[in-house]
């Protein structure tokens, strides 16, 4: 498929259509999660891929929509190469990733790897909400949404489109640099009564194989004081470990190769946390 098998050229739907087409699209899917950062630079596509691969490892149904329009990288880090992505009149199937996973992204539609998106937020929107009503993902345990940096269109949009969020995940790093736009992006949560399930502190320390000792490369602890401070749960901490960034480029999943290191299980220590939460509550 190509981004002419998208609508985004015809004339659009009403808003009451389109949200009545976006709930049913979505009433199989129990749970829908939001990953959030404040900020760029803080691995957060690769925390939602590792998020939906240890939801699925525990025989959860999972599907992931990469709506950062701009760069989109969850097909990368999933090793999706060659997608089998197409429409019919049910609407478009997504790919199939690793452990069964359903993941739709924009790059799927792109001519070329390095193809650009240049567009301006109402087109984001439209296509976000074309994504939302038009995917057949059937029924889902789990839906993740990888979102861009910051709380602009596409967050807004998903925001708006999607009724009854589950919750959203806010991704940051040790350093009190993302202190600030952090708390902006639970602000914004909490201004659209978004659930939060918690912060997730990423790339927190280094553990040389070495000699054993830890370096803490990017400070400690903003995570923990943040979640204090807005009084929002801490799901915890992932450790840096070389390997993610090799993984990442060689669309190896990590939890996947590297199922017994600390960042995989730190990983799966938090689904149990968001499992409870969502599966008991």
């Amino acid at each position: 498929m190509s981004m002419s098998h998208l609508r985004l050229g015809r004339p659009q739907e009403s808003f009451e259509n389109l949200m009545k087409s976006i709930e049913e699209r979505l009433r199989s899917v129990k749970h829908k999660i939001m990953v959030v950062s404040g900020k760029g630079g803080v691995g957060k596509s690769f925390i939602t891929s590792s998020l939906a691969l240890a939801t699925a490892i525990k025989g959860r149904s999972v599907g992931v929509l990469d709506a950062d329009i701009h760069g989109p990288s969850i097909p990368k880090i999933l090793g999706i190469n060659k997608p089998l992505v197409y429409a019919d009149e049910q609407g478009i199937y997504p790919a199939i990733g690793p452990l069964n996973m359903k993941v739709i992204s924009v790059q799927f539609f792109l001519p070329e790897e390095d193809t650009p998106i240049i567009w301006r937020g109402p087109l984001k929107g439209r296509l976000i909400g074309e994504f939302l009503s038009k995917v057949v993902w059937g029924p889902l345990d789990y839906l993740y949404i990888d979102l861009p940096p910051g709380t602009g269109d596409e967050a807004l949009s998903v925001a708006q489109y999607i009724k009854g969020i589950s919750g959203a995940v806010i991704i940051t790093i040790p350093s009190d640099l993302s202190r600030v736009v952090v708390k902006k992006a639970i602000r914004f949560c909490k201004e659209l009564k978004i659930p939060i399930l918690g912060i997730i502190e990423n790339m927190s320390g280094f553990t040389c194989p070495k000699c054993g000792t830890t370096y803490e490369l990017f400070g400690s602890g903003a995570g923990v004081r943040i979640a204090n401070e807005v009084e929002v749960p801490y799901l915890g901490s992932i450790p840096l470990d070389p390997r993610i960034s090799e993984c990442n480029d060689n669309g190896e999943p990590f939890v996947i190769k590297y199922p017994d290191t600390q960042a995989t299980k730190a990983i799966k220590e938090i689904i149990e946390k968001i499992i409870k939460t969502l599966e008991v509550h």
